[in-house]
């Protein structure tokens, strides 16, 4: 009984994503979990919506190909575009972290104790 009560309050907060055709979306990848370690994305696209059903299934277009596929709507979530980095900031410079950094002066060496 108190099971059921705290269900009916609970079910509002279950939303079902909408999606609109050409709306841009990204799917779940859900091979991954086989694969790849924790710091990988789990969403591939961006994909293009084409078509939605009404039993929830929405059919996907991806942009670099043009293939065209029905997936479940709870594998979709909407893709958010960002500003674009160099039209905001300007210049970008790019620093690797990898390269080796050498002084010009080497350091002097450190007279050792007589008694070692």
């Amino acid at each position: 009984m108190v099971y059921d009560q705290a269900d009916r309050e609970r079910k509002p907060q279950i939303l079902r994503n909408e999606f609109k055709v050409d709306q841009k979306v990204l799917l779940f990848n859900s091979q991954l979990k086989l694969i790849a370690g924790k710091l990988r994305s789990k969403w591939d696209g961006p994909f293009v919506v084409t078509n939605v059903f009404p039993c929830g299934a929405t059919e996907v277009r991806y942009e670099v190909n043009n293939n065209t596929f029905k997936v479940n709507g709870h594998q979709l979530k909407p893709y958010h575009e960002g500003p674009n980095l160099s039209s905001t900031m300007g210049e970008v410079e790019i620093i690797t972290l990898m390269e080796s950094v050498i002084p010009e002066d080497p350091p002097e060496e450190v007279p050792r104790s007589p008694t070692a």
